[in-house]
């Protein structure tokens, strides 16, 4: 049967390079986006000139509905082998005390409890205690939990403080039914997340707080969910790799 991965948020950035990256290891991949059909199908096109399948799936990885299909397109594709939970956001750069519930609310539901809804689904279809052949999932986290990220961003760091806590407990959790749970924490990577953040240049002006004295690409965070993914890293467990630059 096909090994199949879902990769989400993945038609841009770490996503996208997480998605070819692993086609080129053999899989077919669920191409998972939130709402920009091009580039998703972009990715889908690059993913079949390597000689694999795949599809793209809209969806919200906050709604279990969307979820559901994100899982029903894996399952019609073969059997899933791995999960790759990247969907994430940051908002405008602001402190706390200006942060509205709605703002609070979002960057919880898509960064962890979207997280959360995966990994159930998988582990559902991965469990050998529930019949099925094992997996692997790697969770992107980010350095910002023990940076904090005062005056910008602490609502994104506390909610990745919460993907490595889960992680950590999840992958001890499921180790004994096939499932290998790791994940993997970003620093400064040269992605569009910053725009949207309303810091498109963010990278660049931090680059001096960086002791390699430069941003990360995509490609050298998706070496690292590679390799958490492949059987290289059999014996990884609760693992969190920070792939950082040295910040």
């Amino acid at each position: 049967m096909t090994k199949v991965a879902i990769v989400t948020g993945a038609s841009r950035g770490i996503g996208r390079a997480c998605a070819i990256g692993l086609a080129a290891d053999g899989f077919d991949i669920v191409v998972n986006y939130a709402g920009n059909t091009a580039a998703a199908d972009e990715v889908v096109a690059l993913i079949i000139a390597l000689g694999r399948k795949a599809v793209a799936v809209k969806g919200d990885v906050a709604s279990e509905a969307d979820v559901a299909a994100i899982f029903a397109a894996a399952d019609r594709m073969g059997t899933l082998a791995a999960l790759v939970n990247n969907a994430g956001v940051v908002d405008k750069a602001q402190p706390v005390v200006e942060m509205s519930t709605e703002r609070l609310r979002r960057m919880f539901d898509i960064n962890v409890m979207g997280t959360i809804f995966c990994c159930r689904e998988a582990i559902r279809r991965m469990s050998t205690r529930l019949g099925g052949k094992g997996g692997a999932i790697v969770n992107l986290s980010s350095i910002a939990p023990r940076l904090g990220a005062p005056g910008q961003y602490v609502d994104y760091a506390a909610a990745k403080g919460a993907i490595d806590s889960f992680t950590l407990g999840l992958g001890r959790e499921v180790a004994n039914e096939g499932i290998r749970v790791n994940g993997v924490q970003p620093g400064l990577i040269l992605t569009d997340i910053h725009a949207s953040g309303g810091i498109p240049d963010r990278v660049e002006a931090l680059r001096d707080t960086i002791p390699i004295k430069r941003g990360g690409t995509a490609e050298e965070i998706a070496e690292a969910v590679r390799w958490l993914v492949s059987d290289k890293a059999s014996y990884a467990v609760g693992t969190l790799i920070t792939v950082s630059g040295g910040r």
